[in-house]
């Protein structure tokens, strides 16, 4: 791993006890309540490798449930999170799945209220840092270290145009772009990591844009 700063090798302030299987853990929760774009009554969390040997005693259940809440790594009720999750109603299901993952440390979680659902895989990388890499059945690389944007988009010409004339309208640099489709066509999904939280204005007119069907955002 590329280690950028001291601070990426000591860790990240966080409530313990392990950076890749607390910190992280609830990095990834995180990541999957942005992207349903609110807090979800229900998960189903499916852990693999490390994660699923030792969730338990490592935090990461906690800590999953902690970002699902909304809960930053160092927030102070991190491990109580179980307990907060159950007096809000909200039902989360561990799973310990024994399929074969290119990373130990791998979640999928699949979470949703009454009228949506988003499913995503994330892997911790160690110090804390994640990464997204499926995001209903797109792949996908997002580091979920800096701000993001993802918009789901008919497979159309000029779409990708009009979401970057857009951000060079705010003088919004791109850090990273890719985009992912199933088919000619389709439903495709732009992934587009920035170099500064992108307002709501914003993506309001991102929303308006042509052949925009949906847009989700992570702050850094």
């Amino acid at each position: 791993m590329k280690y950028n700063s001291v601070f990426d090798i000591i860790g990240p302030v966080m409530i313990g006890p392990s950076s890749s299987h607390t910190a992280g853990a609830a990095r990834i929760g995180l990541a999957a309540r942005n992207l349903l774009g609110k807090e979800p009554k229900w998960a189903k969390i499916h852990l693999y490798g490390s994660f699923a040997k030792t969730y338990k005693g490592h935090g990461t259940d906690f800590a999953l449930a902690g970002g699902l809440l909304g809960f930053e790594p160092d927030d102070s009720r991190m491990s109580k999170a179980l307990e907060i999750a159950k007096e809000k109603n909200i039902t989360i299901e561990f799973i310990e799945d024994n399929a074969a993952t290119d990373h130990p440390n791998t979640a999928r979680l699949i979470i949703g209220d009454d009228t949506d659902s988003t499913e995503l895989v994330g892997i911790s990388i160690g110090g804390g840092k994640v990464e997204i890499t499926e995001l209903n059945g797109f792949e996908l690389r997002l580091s979920g270290n800096h701000p993001a944007i993802l918009i789901m988009h008919n497979d159309r010409f000029g779409a990708i145009a009009s979401v970057t004339k857009i951000l060079a309208k705010y003088e919004i640099n791109i850090g990273h772009m890719e985009v992912n489709r199933k088919d000619v066509g389709k439903e495709a999904l732009m992934v587009i990591e920035v170099d500064q939280n992108v307002e709501d204005n914003v993506l309001k007119e991102l929303e308006n844009a042509d052949h925009i069907i949906r847009i989700s955002k992570i702050v850094s």
